[in-house]
């Protein structure tokens, strides 16, 4: 492999495969290591952290990541009625969610209480991740393989 200088974004590139993470530009980069890859696998895996019971009735909101002057810190949506039950659990969600990412994301937890339906939950795991937009664009893909394997990705997300 020969090693090449790019003064655009990297200071090295190298020819040949290279990872996905290495052909992001920086600024990409940036933002996805602050914050947006903890709060993006923490909502998708909300109901294994949390468990059944308390997915039904609570949503991640956001997340701030530690600094000098504070804490990491996720704010936690949770409905009306359900705050006690959450304050308990409290200890339980940071652990798991530090396993779950294999060092210490969170260390504080924030909640704000809500009325109502839990709207924003409910929209983004009822929506159908395969529309018929999409189906039309993917059975026009010739490939076969490629065709049957989005399909199976589609299928494996509307049943999360």
């Amino acid at each position: 492999m020969e090693f090449k200088y790019n003064t655009k974004q990297r200071n090295k590139t190298i020819q040949g495969l290279r990872s996905f993470k290495d052909t992001l530009p920086k600024n990409i980069k940036r933002i996805i290591n602050k914050k947006g890859h903890i709060y993006s696998e923490t909502f998708n895996n909300w109901k294994y952290i949390v468990g059944d019971e308390l997915f039904k009735v609570c949503y991640p909101k956001s997340f701030k990541n530690s600094n000098r002057l504070g804490k990491s810190c996720l704010n936690i949506m949770i409905k009306r009625g359900h705050e006690v039950d959450m304050e308990y659990s409290k200890k339980l969600i940071i652990d798991k969610m530090n396993t779950f990412f294999g060092y210490n994301v969170v260390e504080k937890i924030k909640l704000i209480t809500f009325e109502g339906e839990q709207e924003k939950l409910k929209e983004n795991y009822n929506k159908d991740m395969i529309k018929n937009e999409y189906i039309e664009k993917i059975s026009s893909i010739k490939n076969d393989k490629v065709k049957n394997s989005l399909l199976e990705l589609g299928k494996l997300f509307k049943k999360r």
